[in-house]
């Protein structure tokens, strides 16, 4: 007698709960203070939508398991479900199911989903929760990341890629994270490419792994982390929210959002909130939320080169990419870390379509000798190529000073900047009226009766005449002098004049961008 199909169903269910992960493995996640990959999946995707593939997939080889039953989806969980009504594929490892590791199996499952991503056109986003390469499947775990590694390259500017630090990211499995476009962490997270006793052993140096490699160091020292959050819940949601600026792929334009804010919208408070002395410093974020929407600006590594300020907002229901210099630290001058920070920045905004803001406030590049030995020159070209190379709208607003080669470097109308504007108070010049004076003016001072007086004079007359934004103004290399509480109004303007821009380069396999 044939079986009835009931009996058909109970096997499949029998055989699908083996990835569920049991009670036991499911605590553990929760004494660390971590939730299971299931709770991720229903916390991060709209409420019903997620559909799981490939979840009957076995590792390839059984022997090393010691008698276990081996568990379906062999440590990862790969499927596509709804984000805010989008489509959004992802891989989320399971550290219930044998830690996570990776494997072959587990490997082309990832891979998989990143194919469909890219055939569908859609984002992909990883949850990182591993204990590492399988080892008992040796060189087929290396080879799998290396599947990896090129399927993330391949889809490298294509479609957004996400990755999310939620436990262990040890060895080579960082470099996924890496080639992405976005990665955010956890506060108990780390990632690192040789662990604590391998450094102890090799370096003789002590160091813990948060120490070594956890959230808030690469929030703050390395640069990694694009986002930090305190949990899972937290670090899911800023996911989401992340995603709502961020256009499906490519040949998408960002989402608009119908906007809640005037258009027309004066911004008299700008006039005070920015001192006139160009020695004062000020917030620059104050700036950015008088501009934007609501107020709302979703910034991108926020702590890290706080020189300089990035992240997405929205003009009248746009998405707008924000370039900022930072008064409040290092006086907003461009280091390497600012450069490096501004071009992946920019570059991504370029990639997906999204317009560039440049607020500009900057008395040059930060001198000394750590900046030149460690390649000043060569990372700070990064950011003329960002910015020569985007071909997505740019608007500029000198805010107050425009010294030098950073005046070059930000979106200026040699780089091709769109519409370039400047307050009545900005100063375009090489340099500061004081120092300018003290070159051109050397012998005349030391012969002076009164140097003090005379330099004061003489930096009075360099300002009157060179140092100022009509000269610029003259020259057609800025677009207008506008009122600062006129600023929103005119920006929205420009922007949706050139959401339209169509712009090409010379053909070419790809440029050579400084490394």
């Amino acid at each position: 007698m044939l079986p009835d199909m009931e009996s058909y169903i109970q096997e499949l269910r029998r055989r699908k709960e083996g990835a569920q992960g049991t009670p036991g493995e499911n605590d553990a996640q929760h004494s660390k203070g971590r939730l299971t990959a299931h709770e991720r999946i229903d916390l991060f995707f709209d409420a019903g939508t997620f559909e799981e593939i490939d979840p009957l997939v076995l590792p390839r080889y059984e022997s090393y398991l010691g008698g276990k039953q081996s568990r379906s989806g062999d440590g990862v969980i790969t499927g596509f479900g709804l984000i805010h009504g989008r489509h959004v594929c992802a891989a989320v490892q399971d550290a219930a199911v044998m830690g996570g590791s990776l494997g072959e199996m587990h490997a082309n499952k990832i891979v998989k989903a990143m194919q469909m991503a890219l055939k569908y056109g859609c984002p992909f986003v990883a949850i990182n929760d591993s204990g590492g390469a399988r080892i008992q499947e040796g060189v087929d775990s290396l080879a799998g990341y290396a599947r990896i590694f090129d399927a993330n390259c391949e889809a490298s500017g294509v479609i957004p890629q996400i990755s999310v630090i939620m436990g262990p990211c040890a060895g080579g499995a960082v470099y996924s994270p890496a080639l992405t476009d976005f990665i955010f962490m956890t506060e108990n997270s780390y990632m690192f490419i040789t662990g604590p006793d391998v450094v102890r052993t090799v370096m003789q140096e002590e160091v813990s792994q948060e120490e070594l490699g956890g959230g808030m160091v690469h929030s703050v020292q390395s640069g990694v982390c694009h986002f930090l959050a305190q949990d899972d819940r937290a670090c899911l949601n800023s996911v989401r929210e992340l995603l709502t600026y961020l256009p499906a792929n490519n040949q998408d334009d960002p989402p608009y959002v119908r906007p809640s804010d005037d258009p027309e919208r004066g911004c008299p408070e700008l006039e005070s909130l920015v001192p006139v002395d160009p020695h004062k410093p000020y917030d620059v974020h104050q700036v950015i939320s008088s501009l934007v929407d609501d107020s709302r600006f979703l910034e991108v590594r926020p702590l890290w080169a706080q020189n300089l300020v990035v992240g997405f907002a929205r003009l009248n229901g746009w998405v707008v990419g924000i370039v900022a210099n930072q008064p409040m630290f290092l006086a907003g001058c461009i280091d390497i870390n600012a450069s490096i920070k501004a071009s992946h920045f920019i570059r991504t905004c370029d990639a997906y379509n999204i317009p560039i803001l440049t607020l500009q406030d900057v008395p040059g590049f930060l001198p000394g000798k750590d900046q030149e030995y460690g390649g000043i020159i060569r990372n700070g070209a990064r950011m003329i190529y960002a910015y020569s190379e985007a071909t997505v709208p740019k608007l500029m607003v000198i805010l107050r000073k425009s010294y030098g080669g950073a005046y070059c470097v930000m979106s200026s109308k040699g780089l091709r900047g769109d519409l370039l504007y400047a307050w009545p108070n900005a100063e375009i010049a090489v340099m500061g009226a004081e120092g300018a004076v003290n070159i051109l003016f050397r012998s005349e001072l030391k012969a002076s009766a009164d140097p003090q007086e005379r330099r004061r004079e003489l930096a009075q007359d360099y300002e009157a005449r060179f140092n100022n934004p009509y000269v610029a103004a003259a020259r057609g290399l800025i677009d207008d002098v506008i009122e600062p509480r006129h600023t929103r109004r005119v920006l929205i303007r420009a922007l949706e004049l050139t959401l339209s821009k169509r712009e090409r380069h010379t053909p070419k396999k790809h440029g050579l961008s400084p490394m």
